[in-house]
């Protein structure tokens, strides 16, 4: 059983300002694995001002200590990799080798790419006779999700403490367990007292007063479009920066000449990856309408190989986080149902011999229409619908006609004809033939969100930029 009921604030574990608690469920059992404090608006001031603090002297480091400090984090971070991956399956019930393989590499990986670009970002360029200057843009409030927890903590802080900024962390409630290893981390590497801050809490508690603080220079946050919206509307009197990554119903493009059996088992499966908890998902596969029926066997054999069950085993797929998501995604499912779509696989209730734990069945449909919910909403659970295209115009009509556009997803064996696709499709991040890459923008359009993360992009939304008019003189003095 945890027991988290310190926060870290100026370099010290302190006590909250209230005794506010919080059972953190283990999704897979029903069970209480741990318990973490609630904080307050009191407990925000405390860790704002500790930031506001440490802002001067930590913004003036140089680059070469600002590297020193990641690759010693980097160094306890690989020590503990184990301890983050055994929060994550108690917190969320991420599969073991989910847990401790994709989920903390992420992490690992945003700390190995802010070192690299980091060595050779450029914060200062001549430009004719002036100076431009990539400063930090102060004090930070970082509030990520419990659906990848140390993959948004990592790639919001990393590039914080990279460019110089100071910061205040808020993790889920849902998933605090990783967030708060992370901070130990962050301890014993030495990061100095102030320039990060942990406070645990719920939205209303410590979200709001974090996004709305006046001495919170930026806002980043991850998580759904509705809270997303509460936290600008928050964060708009004080004219402070906001970037947000929300909501998707990410297209699957298959086009007709990619090997269909391959590329549909493999969106099936992909699907699943975390009990479909991804925002970036393609949840919506797009394939030949007619080749609807040979898709439809093919995905059927691909769900049925999805094992489900206790994620300290060998499951591929273990439950979704809480009762509330479960609930939501037996809704959609009914309504997917009840709207006329083809039942493939899964469907309403647990897997077979599961009777304890949010686990949900691995569900795809297909003759899925675009105007259905399931094709509307963001289900964030494994949850997969098939929709037929007659033409590639008709696949993209149908990729775009969403008010989402954080990732989509290009299969075909004609590259230039993928290429064309891809650029066609109204979203942040596009992948081709299964791409993926550590130094490429990540993040959306629309209601999706705004503001990029990853690899270099992902540094200058903690930058702000100024231009010093006449540093070179006319005469070139």
């Amino acid at each position: 059983m945890r027991e988290y009921l310190k926060f870290y604030i100026d370099g010290q574990w302190i006590d909250p300002a209230q005794s506010d608690t919080f059972e953190v469920i283990n999704p897979a059992t029903e069970e209480v694995a741990g318990t973490v404090s609630l904080g307050s608006s009191a407990d925000v001031d405390k860790a704002v001002s500790a930031a506001r603090r440490a802002f001067p002297s930590w913004s003036a480091t140089s680059r070469e200590e600002r590297l020193a400090l990641l690759e010693k984090i980097l160094d306890v971070y690989q020590r503990r990799m184990g301890d983050i991956g055994a929060a994550l399956t108690e917190e969320m019930g991420a599969p073991t080798a989910l847990a401790n393989g994709f989920q903390v590499n992420l992490g690992l990986g945003h700390l190995t790419t802010a070192i690299e670009v980091l060595r050779s970002f450029v914060f200062e360029e001549q430009r004719g006779g002036s100076l431009v200057v990539k400063e930090p843009i102060g004090v930070c409030g970082l509030i990520t999700p419990w659906n990848w927890p140390i993959n948004q903590i990592g790639v919001k802080v990393f590039p914080a403490l990279a460019t110089g900024c100071t910061m205040v962390l808020k993790p889920s409630e849902q998933s605090p367990f990783s967030g708060q290893v992370f901070t130990e981390i962050l301890e014993e590497a030495g990061v100095p007292s102030g320039v990060f801050n942990l406070v645990q809490g719920d939205g209303p508690g410590v979200g709001r007063a974090l996004s709305g603080h006046p001495d919170v220079d930026m806002v980043s946050f991850t998580g759904s479009t509705r809270a997303g919206v509460d936290i600008a509307v928050n964060a708009a009197p004080g004219v402070k920066r906001v970037t947000q990554e929300l909501g998707g119903k990410g297209p699957n493009i298959i086009l007709d000449d990619a090997d269909l059996a391959a590329n549909v088992g493999a969106g099936v499966a992909t699907m699943m990856v975390n009990s479909g908890q991804t925002c970036s998902a393609g949840s919506r596969m797009l394939v030949p309408g007619e080749r609807m029926e040979e898709v439809i066997s093919v995905a059927r054999e691909a769900a049925s190989q999805v094992t489900v069950g206790d994620p300290t085993g060998d499951a591929a797929m273990g439950p979704v986080v809480s009762k509330a998501q479960f609930d939501k995604v037996q809704s959609l499912i009914q309504t997917g149902i009840d709207e006329g779509a083809t039942l493939v696989a899964g469907g309403v209730g647990r897997p077979d011999g599961l009777t304890t734990g949010y686990f949900v069945q691995p569900t795809v449909f297909a003759d899925v229409k675009n105007d259905m919910t399931i094709a509307r909403e963001e289900i964030f659970g494994p949850v997969l619908t098939i929709l037929g295209y007659d033409s590639i115009d008709h696949a993209i009509e149908i990729a775009n006609d969403t008010e989402y556009g954080l990732a989509g997803f290009v299969a075909g064996a004609d590259l230039d004809q993928a290429r064309a696709v891809a650029r066609r499709i109204r979203a942040g991040s596009v992948a081709i033939n299964g791409g993926f890459d550590f130094g490429a923008p990540f993040g959306g359009y629309r209601k999706s969100g705004n503001g990029r993360e990853w690899g270099e992009f992902g540094f200058h939304d903690y930058l702000e930029t100024k231009g010093i008019l006449g540093y070179t003189p006319a005469d070139g003095s």
